[in-house]
């Protein structure tokens, strides 16, 4: 699925906001910014590198980014001192400013480049040779990284002399030492950043980690703002007129959690995976929504039970997609989350119902 797609669908939805009440239409307008953001905005993560270190940038890249990638990168060089793209085979991309040992001469094109595109982590290198208080002139308030080169006796001075610097200690993110076979600490590092980058840059970064916890908090993410939506739109007295909106967004949610696993964004899967659940998006969909247009027509509390029934079907809907995509289980498996959490989800959902019934009442 393209972004294009997916920017249509958003469209689509926020013009059906426009006709709702105010109370209504800024709940759902709070919960669409994260998923704007992570999926519509979304763009490569852009890490500075400065200090001192003469290892080549391609070993860096290989080493920080691609510790389990079997063909390592062939990247043609780029002119230094510029944002360049560096890509992941079969996992992502990253956008690097490279400005270790800049002379004077090359930092104002490095200050013109973090003008037009500011950094959202600073790697702040260290040979023996750096200066700690350059990351503090680099950039802002930009998180950093601090990654050693050499002995272990190194790395730990390197933590406590940035500790010390009250500017720099709320800034730090992390302290690794670089070696060519230290995966372990690589992939430690990757599962960090993808949790502090800013959410446009979050999902290029998790399907380049394959960090399982990431992926899944933005699953999380995902189906409870998307399930929000659908119980908000579910609510309204407007008879079947929202289902080609909830079923869009069901399938936005699944190709969402899709693309988050490492898989492409695909409709086409994501309705054949509903298909597959036994939530088919035609005839079975439309049954159900067919009673949820009836109990429209009875006002208050009927308004609120559909929303429930739309809201609990995203919702199983979702979390089957996050077991069956992220922590690969079976589809027997996946259909057996999707028919708990709905279930689930209605007993969680129907003392509100009646709650508010007897209020009406």
């Amino acid at each position: 699925m393209k972004q294009t797609t997916l920017l249509q669908i958003v469209e689509r939805l926020e013009s059906l906001l426009a006709k709702l009440p105010e109370k209504i239409r800024k709940p759902i307008l709070n919960e669409l910014t994260p998923l704007k953001e992570l999926f519509l905005q979304q763009r490569s993560p852009r890490f500075l590198f400065v200090g001192s270190s003469k290892m080549p940038m391609q070993q860096i890249i290989n080493t920080l980014f691609a510790p389990d990638v079997q063909d390592q990168m062939n990247v043609a060089l780029m002119p230094v001192h510029r944002w360049t793209d560096w890509n992941i085979p079969d996992h992502g991309t990253v956008s690097v400013l490279d400005a270790r040992d800049a002379r004077a001469s090359a930092k104002t094109q490095v200050e013109e480049e973090l003008g037009r595109q500011p950094a959202d982590i600073i790697f702040f290198f260290d040979d023996g040779e750096s200066d700690v208080e350059q990351p503090l002139a680099a950039s802002g308030e930009a998180k950093i990284v601090a990654v050693s080169i050499g002995p272990e006796k190194r790395a730990a001075q390197l933590r406590e002399a940035l500790s010390a610097q009250p500017a720099v200690r709320n800034r730090l993110l992390r302290v690794v030492r670089l070696t060519e076979n230290e995966s372990v600490e690589t992939r430690r590092l990757m599962s960090v950043l993808a949790k502090d980058l800013p959410n446009e840059a979050k999902i290029e970064m998790i399907r380049i980690s394959r960090d399982q916890e990431a992926q899944r908090h933005v699953a999380q993410t995902l189906v409870r703002s998307t399930t929000a939506i659908c119980t908000a739109i579910g609510t309204q007295p407007i008879p079947l007129a929202d289902l080609p909106i909830l079923t869009s967004l069901q399938l936005m949610m699944i190709s969402g959690i899709m693309y988050v696993s490492g898989r492409e964004r695909s409709l086409r899967a994501a309705t054949e995976f509903i298909g597959a659940l036994g939530a088919n998006v035609g005839a079975a969909l439309l049954m159900r929504e067919g009673t949820r247009a009836i109990l429209k027509f009875f006002p208050g509390w009927g308004n609120v039970v559909c929303g429930l029934v739309a809201g609990s079907a995203t919702y199983a809907i979702g979390r089957a997609a996050t077991v069956f995509f992220i922590d690969g289980v079976s589809l027997k498996d996946a259909r057996r989350t999707y028919r708990a959490s709905r279930k689930k989800r209605r007993r969680l959902a129907l003392p509100v119902a009646e709650t508010n019934r007897v209020h009406e009442q």
